[in-house]
């Protein structure tokens, strides 16, 4: 069984496991690196699940985390973001991403948000399709450079 529960600055324990372990798992994927969080003092933790008005879950299968993602406003008014979504391996193919995809979808609207933007890695052809299957679309919009230097990020919205 799949639980999606909300996480804010007193679970940053929980939530520093998953995403260093995203970050060791997939580095490629994300804009940020392992060595830059992983000797990161609580303090930081904890303020990025303080941002205000983001909205950030943690994803379990059968009771073990297996995923994470997060919501936040963006600059653009009437736009939010999907950002920092992860399903660990185990997780994978069990309908883990559609959930958290759905649950910040459901945050997005009642923050009255009409567009869910994301970015995804060039090249993250599975997460690309399951961003494709949940009704996202690609936009021309350049992403951000990644840390190779070399790659951007690919934006997609989606109209809600």
């Amino acid at each position: 069984m799949i639980e999606i529960n909300p996480v804010g600055p007193d679970d940053w324990k929980a939530w520093r496991e998953l995403r260093l372990a995203a970050l060791e798992e997939a580095p490629y994927a994300f804009g940020s690196q392992l060595a830059d969080w992983i000797d990161a003092p609580e303090q930081r933790w904890r303020d990025r699940l303080s941002a205000p008005g983001a909205y950030q879950v943690i994803a379990s299968l059968d009771g073990t985390p297996v995923g994470m993602a997060g919501g936040f406003l963006a600059d653009e008014p009437g736009t939010a973001e999907l950002v920092s979504m992860w399903i660990a391996p185990a997780g994978r193919g069990q309908g883990v991403g559609d959930a958290l995809m759905t649950t910040i979808e459901t945050w997005a609207r009642g923050v009255s948000a009409t567009v869910l933007e994301l970015a995804v890695a060039d090249g993250n052809d599975p997460a690309h399709k399951l961003y494709l299957r949940n009704g996202f679309t690609d936009t021309d919009k350049l992403g951000d450079l990644m840390p190779d230097g070399v790659r951007r990020e690919l934006v997609m919205h989606k109209a809600l």
